[in-house]
């Protein structure tokens, strides 16, 4: 079964009686050069295990089966896995796991499911939940290697934009704190049935084994890089008054003490000043 056939497509969809969901992003993938590519780059092989977020009706489910060990694939339709039976029969180390991938437990998913292999995650992402699912990933700490991820294009420049930069947002910061991300190649609206309105890229990833920087209180870091970019317009001693409730004197002798100026806006700042201000704050809190 050619599952990027789009006349294929139609005829499996039709033929469960399946319509696509506006409200779950669905766009399932019709170029057939894309799924190989996402496979090799997320490391598929023997004694690895995926984690995939929203198979579909396969197409990468099977690219992804044909190398790794075993293929776990998390779907919230209830619609799907129907379908996926059909399109992954000939597959006997793929799994489908029915439910919210942002209320599962993760960590004793990947315990059961992995036993003993390396982990990683490929996706292609409904645009809607793409960075609640990368942040939840991320800021778990799962025994995870790698997301290679299919997302929206302008997501993927804001993902991977380096703190310091000026795309950089809060998303961008904390990415970069728990991974090093890259964008590996871009991807056609055209490449999707429905077609979307917008472009994709896919994006990777890599886990780092320890954050780059020490902080006082990882979470405490969190609300400061969360203020410092909430009002972006804003000089950064402002913008962290405003979010931390607390005196603008206060954020600002904070920036001084991370080797920055009060009026600098939070997209200057590297990962390193963003960790030496949140830790001079929270010294200022706690002692």
């Amino acid at each position: 079964m050619n599952l990027t056939d789009a006349a294929t497509l139609r005829s499996l969809l039709n033929r469960h009686g399946f319509s696509f969901s506006k409200q779950l992003g669905q766009n399932f993938l019709v170029n057939p050069s894309v799924c190989p590519r996402m496979a090799e780059a997320c490391g598929a092989g023997p004694g690895v295990g995926v984690l995939e977020i929203g198979p579909g009706v396969g197409v990468l489910t099977r690219e992804l089966a044909v190398h790794a060990e075993k293929v776990a694939a998390i779907e919230l339709d209830h619609r799907l896995p129907p379908v996926l039976a059909e399109t992954l029969a000939d597959f006997s180390n793929v799994h489908i796991v029915e439910g919210d991938v942002l209320k599962l437990d993760l960590h004793a998913l990947l315990a059961r499911e992995f036993p003993g292999l390396r982990v990683a995650v490929c996706a292609n992402l409904p645009y809607y939940i793409t960075s609640p699912v990368i942040l939840k990933l991320l800021s778990e700490k799962l025994p995870v290697e790698s997301l290679t991820v299919m997302v929206q294009k302008e997501a993927a420049a804001r993902l991977c934009a380096r703190p310091g930069e000026r795309a950089c947002g809060a998303v961008s910061a904390v990415v970069w704190y728990y991974a090093e991300p890259r964008v590996l190649f871009p991807v056609s609206r055209a490449s999707f049935l429905p077609r979307p309105n917008v472009d994709s890229a896919v994006i990777q990833l890599r886990v780092r084994p320890t954050p780059p920087v020490v902080l006082r209180d990882e979470s405490f870091f969190f609300r400061v890089v969360r203020a410092c970019f909430s009002q972006r317009r804003k000089a950064c001693a402002n913008a962290l008054a405003a979010g931390l409730s607390i005196p603008k004197g206060e954020a600002a002798a904070a920036l001084k003490s991370a080797g920055a100026l009060p009026n600098v806006r939070a997209e200057a700042l590297p990962l390193e000043q963003l960790a030496a201000l949140s830790n001079a704050l929270w010294e200022t809190r706690h002692g």
